[in-house]
């Protein structure tokens, strides 16, 4: 993800899955790029070129340092492969669908804990009852962060499912998470926890309401708009960078 520039056009704000690749790297044009390490990336803002490997390139390419920030893509290959190269702290930030009438579209959301709706965890653990929690610690200093800039959120369970639930053939299918006191429902952070506890790396997990199933019977679903969802995405971001951790 890279800025716009004269010569160098927007990628629209491209995360890796509407991309199709597994991270992103925030780029940015400076004068002392080639001092830090130069990323190459071609008309399509794909990284063609990491450190002038490889030597040859067939394309056009836009030099740019990294500023130092990454998005991965959540799934179970990027996550054992960030561990793999020595992470020790993980958070999925993204989208979540708020579950309660008393969450307001755009607040957050820190999980205290993910139910393991989804198959990933079950077939990870053979079938075997577990319940994948945040680490406490990085918990804490996202709610920390989130209260020293005033943004409005919500600690507690959240569920991890395989399928939206406006798309499942049940619409009462998220109604039992409801009833149990979840807040939100979201598709990744369950095996993050897992996994992350499994390596003895901390985990966690901010979301923002982009939408609300509160129940109610003549509820019609109620969504954010393009820039308010800038602006929460913003805020979540702010919040992540601004936890405070040993």
């Amino acid at each position: 993800m890279v800025p716009p520039s004269a010569d160098q056009p927007s990628p629209s704000g491209r995360l890796p899955r509407a991309s199709g690749a597994v991270a992103t790297m925030v780029l940015r044009p400076d004068r002392e790029a080639a001092r830090y390490g130069v990323i190459e990336i071609d008309a399509g803002a794909r990284i063609r070129r990491f450190l002038g490997t490889p030597a040859a390139v067939d394309v056009p390419l836009t030099a740019l340092m990294f500023a130092g920030v990454h998005v991965f893509e959540a799934n179970p290959r990027v996550t054992e492969e960030l561990m793999r190269l020595g992470a020790r702290q993980l958070v999925r930030v993204g989208t979540t669908g708020a579950l309660t009438a008393n969450i307001g579209l755009g607040d957050l959301i820190v999980a205290s804990s993910a139910a393991p709706v989804d198959g990933t965890v079950a077939t990870l653990m053979g079938g075997r009852p577990i319940a994948p929690a945040a680490d406490f610690a990085l918990t804490r200093a996202l709610v920390e962060a989130a209260e020293r800039l005033g943004v409005p959120h919500h600690v507690g369970q959240i569920a991890t499912i395989d399928v939206f639930s406006h798309y499942h053939p049940d619409k009462h299918f998220v109604d039992p998470w409801r009833a149990a006191g979840v807040l939100a429902v979201e598709m990744e952070a369950s095996v993050l926890f897992h996994l992350a506890a499994s390596r003895g790396v901390q985990a966690a997990c901010l979301g923002v309401a982009v939408d609300i199933d509160s129940g109610d019977e003549n509820q019609e679903h109620t969504y954010l708009s393009p820039e308010e969802l800038n602006a929460a995405v913003e805020r979540m971001i702010d919040v992540a960078l601004a936890a405070e951790t040993d």
